[in-house]
């Protein structure tokens, strides 16, 4: 995973190291403040798998088969083990299927694969039942069992690849489900031509890329959509604002923008942005979450296993040298599809959540 100027392979490995370092012992990958949620626990697995550092990224699997509940979510926040957040989120469920696939592409293990289908099925089962007719998937359901409200543009564009990647982990271990790709094809349709079936949070810069990562949108549409918010999110020598009304980048979403525009054949661009972001690299290998560029100063005062993780994703992709290095590339749904407009909904590492 060496790309060229910007991070050599010893670089990237020291940065799953240091995701390692945060790894509690009992397999989860908390945020700086002790939680741990599904989706950037995969994440995180992910990058350890691409830096060879199996075991940990197993016993990161282990903890996901423990903690499943038996609709086939994860609570939304876990922390020494018990969970303080009871609601299930439907993103955070359907991304153990990204994390399968990639662990299959990189490993080779199809037997590891078999053994976690059954997770996988359980979790997009959950995730599909809060489909709605019109095709967007509602982003919670409460720990009472009543479903959120309302759906996120950013949860349900990591859905759809979610959705793609079970499809592909499905054919390959001989069991297709081919209402998966109906479902996702329902998602890549609502995501790209209905912008007013989901909660306006357009402050995040997250809602502006994602269509785009998650593989909804590619092509001129895709193009048309990084070209609309270049210059609202895009702080130029930094990085990628987290929010477009604050002087703040922040390490996640800029590689999330490096995939994005990865995934569209934009690799100068894609190269830049990596390089800016490196701003950001301690001397462990590890990352702060953000730059607060107005008063220079690290925020939050903190390095985030999920920032790491993202970083050595983005390294992986841009070295192409991993055979899961696609998989963003690869999350594209089949066809054309219409622009959307951009000023659409948006949030922050997924939940519904607001800054200040």
């Amino acid at each position: 995973m060496n790309v060229p100027g910007v991070l050599t392979h010893e670089q990237v490995v020291r940065t799953a190291r240091s995701i390692a370092a945060a790894q509690d012992d009992d397999g989860g990958v908390p945020w700086p403040d002790g939680h741990v949620d599904a989706w950037n626990h995969v994440e995180c697995l992910m990058a350890m798998t691409s830096a060879g550092l199996l075991a940990q990224a197993r016993a990161g699997y282990d903890w996901l088969i423990r903690h499943q509940r038996a609709d086939g979510s994860w609570p939304m926040k876990v922390c020494g083990g018990v969970a303080v957040e009871h609601g299930g989120e439907s993103n955070h469920a359907a991304y153990i299927a990204v994390g399968v696939w990639h662990d299959l592409l990189v490993t080779g293990d199809e037997a590891y694969a078999k053994e976690l289908w059954p997770v996988v099925r359980r979790a997009l089962d959950f995730t599909l039942d809060l489909q709605t007719a019109r095709g967007e998937i509602v982003w919670e359901r409460a720990a009472d069992g009543t479903p959120g409200s309302h759906a996120l543009l950013t949860g349900c564009s990591s859905i759809h690849q979610s959705l793609r990647c079970a499809g592909r982990l499905a054919e390959r271990l001989g069991d297709p489900q081919p209402e998966w790709e109906l479902a996702a094809d329902r998602l890549a349709h609502v995501i790209a031509a209905h912008p007013e079936a989901f909660a306006d949070k357009s402050r995040f810069s997250m809602d502006w890329y994602y269509p785009v990562l998650g593989g909804a949108l590619r092509g001129p549409a895709a193009t048309e959509r990084l070209a609309a918010g270049w210059d609202t999110f895009v702080v130029p020598g930094l990085g990628v604002r987290c929010v477009s009304d604050q002087p703040w980048v922040t390490g996640a979403e800029s590689c999330e923008l490096v995939l994005s525009l990865d995934a569209t054949g934009d690799r100068d661009r894609a190269l830049a942005v990596f390089a800016d972001m490196q701003r950001l690299r301690h001397d462990d290998g590890s990352y702060w979450t953000g730059w607060q560029y107005a008063n220079e100063a690290w925020f939050p005062h903190e390095r985030s296993s999920y920032t790491a993780a993202a970083v050595v994703l983005a390294a992986e992709a841009l070295a192409a040298d991993s055979p899961a290095g696609a998989i963003f590339r690869e999350a594209a749904a089949p066809g054309p599809i219409p622009a959307a407009p951009c000023a659409t909904p948006a949030c922050h590492r997924f939940g519904d959540v607001s800054l200040p």
